[in-house]
């Protein structure tokens, strides 16, 4: 007798899919800008390299979880999410407490001024529609 699977909650259903386009274009906004910072000036701003590739990962991270879905993706992406905003909001302020300690920007600098505030308003829009599709799955 096979038994049979549910299938994992979807999480990239209605503003699920604009949170994974979203968070993809940052990948790849994050991603290509630091690679291309720390092939060609890394010595300049080493922290500010390593921040906004991390930042990319975390991003990438996010992405892989809401299009996996299920719920242990779910509290994974959730628990990445909140990660996410504590280094924006800990950059920020310290970008702006501590300017000289960024020669030049990361991708959280200013809490993402130079992403149109994005990477301070995606964390808590990611976070806001994860804890809502807990409340609304029926899988279990």
């Amino acid at each position: 007798m096979a038994v049979a699977r549910e299938r994992p909650t979807r999480l990239i259903s209605g503003p699920g899919m604009l949170l994974v386009w979203v968070y993809g274009v940052m990948v790849v906004g994050a991603v290509s800008r630091s690679a291309y910072e720390i092939a060609t000036k890394f010595d300049q701003a080493p922290l500010a390299y390593a921040l906004s590739a991390t930042a990319g990962l975390v991003y990438l991270f996010i992405t892989y979880t809401l299009v996996r879905g299920g719920e242990r993706a779910r509290r994974a992406a959730l628990v990445c999410c909140a990660a996410e905003l504590t280094g924006v909001l800990v950059v920020g302020t310290w970008t702006l407490v501590e300017p000289s300690a960024f020669p030049d920007a990361t991708v959280w600098s200013d809490y993402g001024m130079g992403y149109l505030f994005i990477p301070v308003l995606l964390p808590l829009s990611a976070m806001y529609w994860l804890r809502k599709a807990a409340r609304t799955d029926t899988t279990g």
